[in-house]
């Protein structure tokens, strides 16, 4: 399971429940491409999406396709979507501080890099606002940093959001120059859930480029309950059974798994992290 396949149109999908009789396949992309009796090939690889500095200033959607209008992207690896989060001797305890640049954050409830830190509140009360500003003041951090190994690297996750929002948010970013140390990955609400659901493993697969190579990231995946919704719709039509509110039972661990990636390295790993604010 989690194979990528694609269709005789070149619409990509992911293989997520194999039974004896059939295959359950979910499609990346439109299924008005997708008829009876298509021909579908296996790919032999799990799914990856590119990685790298190159991705630094460019919008991409959950497969890493970008979708800023600014042509291919340059030099970069593949990095799988899907890995283990780091085992308990690779890491070290939480000791850098995150400047969110916020005061009332930074001297009431710090974070640090590497740490997990949820933002929860009523819908209009600025939770964004707070994750927008956060990566907008990393611009006077990171003019500070001596090394590549200070700067803070930013990647904001936009799950199901307006395409109007998306567009303003890349508007905010880059009169600030913000672009220059961030990254988006947008599936926005008129994408299929396959991609609203993949978008986060994605943008979390980025910046572990960062935390594996000795420097710091910081992810925000806004907002994870859009994914969750996502992912039970996928799950309702590959018929698992439902929970509560019809969510399927690992809808918990869809998002612990995701979270547990964000971890501080140890010195003998390179020292690098990936902060999580969901």
């Amino acid at each position: 399971a989690g194979e990528m396949v694609e269709f005789a149109s070149g619409v990509k999908g992911i293989a997520l429940n194999l039974e004896n009789e059939n295959v359950g396949i979910v499609v990346f992309g439109s299924d008005t491409a997708i008829k009876e009796g298509d021909l579908v090939k296996r790919t032999g690889s799990i799914m990856d999406v590119p990685a790298g500095k190159a991705m630094l200033g460019r919008v991409v959607d959950a497969l890493g396709v970008p979708i800023d209008g600014r042509g291919a992207l340059s030099d970069h690896e593949r990095r799988r979507v899907e890995v283990k989060a780091p085992g308990i001797i690779e890491r070290k305890s939480v000791h850098e501080p995150m400047q969110t640049g916020l005061k009332a954050v930074d001297s009431l409830v710090p974070i640090g890099r590497g740490q997990r830190e949820l933002i929860i509140g009523d819908r209009q009360t600025g939770k964004t606002a707070i994750a927008i500003d956060t990566i907008l003041n990393q611009k006077q951090m990171n003019s500070r940093a001596t090394s590549e190994s200070e700067t803070l690297y930013c990647v904001y996750v936009a799950i199901g959001q307006k395409r109007s929002t998306v567009a303003q948010l890349v508007q905010i970013l880059s009169e600030a120059n913000a672009l220059e140390y961030s990254i988006l990955v947008a599936a926005t609400a008129s994408d299929p859930a396959p991609l609203q659901f993949m978008a986060p493993y994605s943008g979390c697969a980025m910046g572990e480029y960062f935390r594996d190579n000795g420097m710091h990231a910081l992810i925000i995946y806004d907002d994870l309950s859009k994914q969750a919704v996502a992912y039970r719709q996928m799950s309702l039509l590959l018929r698992r059974p439902p929970g509560r509110e019809a969510f399927p039972g690992d809808v918990f661990y869809l998002h612990s798994r995701l979270l547990e990636r964000a971890a501080k390295r140890s010195d003998q790993t390179g020292a690098g992290s990936v902060t999580a604010v969901p």
